[in-house]
């Protein structure tokens, strides 16, 4: 019965992906053969579950990179010489431990997902004659093995399948070809816009106004929005300013400081291109983002406290900077910040996702990718 529901959840995970996310999709790879799949289980001297063999028999894991078919942990799905590599891997490091443990990792243990980045992943318990053979559980670096997240990979598939079909209520998010999931949103507290300015001489947090317009922004700022962040790399000045602004005015609504006049009418003179000057202590915008600060430290309320930082990093400083954070933050309010940030650059095409040497032929002299032009410069080809 587990068998005929992992064949039924890797039918609906498939329908769903080429019609959503095409790019995820083509990750998958093509069934393992049997011969790969019993040898594998000779190797480590272990019997594969039934739905593990399913599993492999439909898709011998997924393609490495960042476009890579992931469960909703967020761990890529392994195949024949992944899964002989990856628990290999996890055998030495118990052995290196002085022997094994339960709550760490045992030699009858399969890894079937890999996060990758470290060695945490998904694992199948295959010790035969249990009660909790073929139960699924996690690894993680700092703490251990710990099951429960399901009693077999059929139905491990099958609610995959589920979030899949249920969308963005579930975390499920595409765009450009691929797959993302994003955790729940919060809920954030709301705030009043009616409390008055504070006096100038009212003791309250400093806003950091340390990056200058002029100032590069590092590459590292932009490789985490891939695609996005090339797109802002390579794209006209102007129409990176412009961006800039149009991120500001949604992260504003969103974290609720555009209730506020004084924030208000500062995006509204920045958009037309009034920038106003460096403020001062008496300045009406830097005595309310101010407040927010204070208000936000005494709620322990970290993304209102983030948002004002960025108003004030938006208006007063460099708009590479302003409309990569300002995106970065708005995936606390919203999923559909990646969609919205490419909308606000022009809907202009998409390079693919960028690698070193992309950075190493930048010629920005906004962006700082001089370390990138050092190594990969075509006199090193």
């Amino acid at each position: 019965m587990t068998v005929d529901l992992v064949q039924a959840s890797w039918t609906r995970i498939d329908a769903w992906l080429r019609e959503h996310a095409p790019r995820t999709f083509a990750t998958l790879r093509p069934p393992a053969g049997h011969e790969e799949i019993a040898a594998a289980q000779e190797a480590l001297g272990v019997t594969f579950p039934p739905d593990l063999v399913a599993s492999l028999s439909w898709h011998n894991g997924a393609l490495e990179g960042p476009e890579a078919f992931r469960f909703s942990s967020g761990n890529r799905l392994l195949g024949v010489s992944g899964i002989l590599g990856d628990t290999g891997f996890m055998r030495g490091i118990a052995q290196d431990l002085d022997g094994e443990a339960e709550d760490y990792w045992l030699r009858g243990y399969v890894k079937f997902g890999s996060y990758d980045v470290t060695s945490d992943g998904l694992l199948m318990d295959c010790r035969t004659g249990r009660d909790s053979f073929g139960a699924i559980g996690r690894f993680f670096d700092e703490t251990g093995t710990r099951f429960g997240e399901a009693d077999s990979l059929g139905a491990y598939l099958a609610e995959l399948a589920d979030r899949l079909e249920r969308g963005a209520e579930a975390g499920v998010v595409t765009f450009n070809g691929r797959l993302f999931w994003e955790g729940p949103l919060p809920a954030w507290p709301e705030y009043a816009a009616e409390e008055p300015l504070p006096a100038p001489d009212e003791r309250l947090p400093e806003l950091d106004l340390s990056p200058s317009p002029t100032d590069p922004l590092h590459v590292s700022h932009l490789d985490g929005h891939e695609e996005l962040g090339a797109l802002i790399a390579i794209l006209p000045y102007e129409q990176v300013v412009e961006a800039a602004g149009k991120q500001l005015r949604r992260l504003a609504v969103e974290s609720g400081l555009s209730d506020y006049p004084e924030v208000e009418t500062a995006l509204d003179a920045w958009e037309r291109g009034v920038a106003p000057p460096r403020p001062d202590a008496t300045d009406p915008l830097a005595l309310r983002l101010r407040a927010v600060l204070a208000q936000a430290d005494a709620g322990r309320d970290s993304a209102r406290r983030w948002a004002a930082e960025k108003i004030a990093l938006g208006i007063w400083g460099s708009p590479y900077r302003s409309v990569c954070e300002s995106a970065e933050l708005r995936s606390h309010f919203t999923l559909d910040w990646r969609a919205d940030l490419h909308a606000d650059l022009g809907s202009s095409p998409l390079p693919p996702i960028p690698d070193d040497r992309f950075w190493g032929a930048l010629r920005n002299p906004a962006i700082d990718s001089s370390w990138y032009a050092a190594q990969y410069s075509p006199d090193q080809d």
